[in-house]
């Protein structure tokens, strides 16, 4: 098992402060979901865990060891996934697999998932919202890194392919530790083990619905 520490972030923009001394812990076989609305911080927090954005203040350890920002995407222990689609959309995706997993065993494991046989002579820019969110996880989660941040896996994805993309996530928390973060909430506490709200730049402890209701999320109907 690892086990993902980050301490005391801090972030401000101009003098509008973001994030206010949030931690979080994460071992691999556990996945964390960070709630929040629109400009609350959580994608800012995601970018400053991988390390292209710079905190005012962190402490970031894995397994107990301390790495300072610059050290975190060469150490190759922490995958992102961001809003942004990332993949070369003029590829078809048996074509670009290999750009991404050179080796054969690598490939195979994506090659021979869920679903993927479907569409692999298909070019990225012709798949659906769903089909390419799954693909973009299925490379970034078979990579050697143990843990993977997730900004909106859920969004814009039709529901037959968010209850494959859910059975990747935990397929693949048996091995990782995942910290992903989506407006869906039914879909995201459906996965996960632990959840927090960031607001007003500070963590507020989330078990249920019940809570993201008490802490203004969501509103009551």
């Amino acid at each position: 098992m690892n086990r993902l520490a980050v301490t005391n972030v801090g972030k401000k923009f101009g003098k509008k402060l973001v994030l206010d001394s949030v931690s979080l812990e994460l071992n691999t076989g556990e996945i964390l979901s960070i709630f929040g609305r629109n400009g609350s911080g959580k994608s800012t927090l995601l970018k400053i865990i991988f390390g292209v954005e710079t905190a005012d203040t962190m402490s970031l350890q894995i397994n107990e060891k301390m790495f300072q920002q610059k050290e975190i995407i060469p150490s190759q222990k922490i995958a992102y996934l961001p809003q942004d689609n990332f993949l070369p959309k003029n590829y078809t995706v048996r074509n670009i697999i290999p750009l991404f997993h050179p080796n054969c065993e690598d490939q195979d494991k994506i090659f021979y998932s869920k679903g993927v046989a479907k569409f692999e002579n298909t070019k990225v820019g012709n798949l659906s919202m769903g089909e390419l969110k799954y693909l973009e996880i299925l490379m970034i989660g078979n990579l050697k890194h143990d843990f993977l941040l997730l900004d909106e896996p859920f969004s814009m994805v039709e529901p037959l392919q968010k209850e494959i993309i859910k059975e990747l996530l935990l397929k693949l928390k048996t091995s990782k530790g995942i910290i992903l973060t989506d407006h869906y909430y039914n879909d995201v506490l459906g996965v996960t083990d632990k959840s927090f709200l960031l607001l007003d730049g500070n963590r507020v402890e989330i078990a249920t619905i019940s809570d993201l209701e008490k802490f203004g999320y969501l509103y009551k109907t």
